[in-house]
C-alpha cells in the first residue's frame, strides 16, 4: 500500500473510531457569569417540579405534558438565563466536529439494531396491535423527547453549572447523583429491595456514561438523542400490549 494510501486509511480509521474511546476535537468552554449560572440551577429545579406538580394532581396528557417541558426549559434557559443552547451542548450541525458526526450516525445505526433484535418478540406484538399508531405516539414518541429533556436538564443544564463551580469530577459525579437517585427515578425507593439495587446501578452507571461523553464531547444532542432512542424502545416494548 502507498504511503498516501496508508495515511488516508489512517485518517479515516482516526475519523470513524476515536469516537468511540471518546476522544473528540476539544471545544472551547463555555463562558457565562455566576448569575447565569444561579439562574441554570433555579431552572432545573423549577421544570422539575413543574413535572412532578402536574403528574401528581393535573394528570395531562403524557405527550403534551413533556413536549410544554421540553420547550419550556429551552426557552428558560435561552430567555431566563440568558445563554444560547449552544452554551449547554446544543451546536448546530454545521458546528459539529468530523469526529461528532461520524459517532453520532454509527450510534443511530448500531441503536436501530441492536434494540430491534433485543426487543424484537415484544415489537412484533406490538406491530400487529390495531391501535399502533396510538402506541407510537403515546409512548415511543413520548420517551423519545423524555430522554431528550432528562439530558437536557441533568446533564445540558445541571451538570454544566456543577462542573463551571466545582470541576468535571464533582461536577460529573453530583449531576449523576441527582439524575439517579433525585425525583426523575426516586418511585425505585419504594421497589422491592432486589429489584431497586440493579435498577439504580444500572441508572448510574449509564448516567454516568452519558456525563462524560458529554464532558468529553462538549455535544449534547449525542447523548439526548441517544438517550430518547433507548427510552423509546426500551419503555415501548415493555408497554402492555392490546
Amino acid at each position: 500500500m502507498a504511503k498516501s494510501d496508508a495515511s488516508v486509511l489512517r485518517r479515516w480509521l482516526s475519523v470513524h473510531g476515536r469516537g468511540h474511546i471518546l476522544l473528540f476535537d476539544k471545544r472551547s468552554a463555555s463562558v457565562y457569569d455566576a448569575s447565569a449560572g444561579t439562574r441554570l440551577l433555579l431552572i432545573a429545579i423549577g421544570v422539575e417540579a413543574v413535572r412532578l406538580a402536574a403528574v401528581r394532581w393535573l394528570h395531562p396528557p403524557l405527550p403534551i405534558l413533556v413536549l410544554l417541558l421540553l420547550a419550556g426549559a429551552l426557552l428558560l434557559v435561552r430567555f431566563a438565563a440568558g445563554l444560547k443552547l449552544s452554551q449547554i451542548g446544543l451546536y448546530p450541525w454545521h458546528e459539529w466536529h468530523p469526529v461528532e458526526k461520524s459517532y453520532f450516525v454509527q450510534l443511530l445505526i448500531i441503536a436501530n439494531v441492536v434494540f430491534p433484535l433485543v426487543f424484537a418478540d415484544r415489537l412484533r406484538l406490538i406491530l400487529a396491535q390495531t391501535s399502533i399508531l396510538t402506541t407510537v405516539w403515546n409512548v415511543f414518541v413520548t420517551y423519545l423527547f423524555f430522554g431528550f429533556y432528562q439530558e437536557i436538564v441533568y446533564r445540558g443544564i445541571l451538570q454544566s453549572e456543577l462542573v463551571r463551580r466545582w470541576g468535571a469530577f464533582i461536577g460529573i459525579l453530583i449531576a449523576n447523583v441527582f439524575y439517579t437517585f433525585g425525583p426523575l427515578h426516586w418511585y425505585y425507593f419504594s421497589s422491592r429491595s432486589s429489584v431497586a439495587v440493579p435498577m439504580f446501578t444500572s441508572i448510574f452507571l449509564i448516567g454516568l456514561f452519558f456525563g462524560i461523553l458529554f464532558r468529553r464531547s462538549g455535544n449534547l444532542w449525542i447523548v439526548a438523542v441517544i438517550h430518547g432512542i433507548g427510552n423509546a424502545y426500551i419503555v415501548g416494548s415493555l408497554s402492555p400490549a392490546r
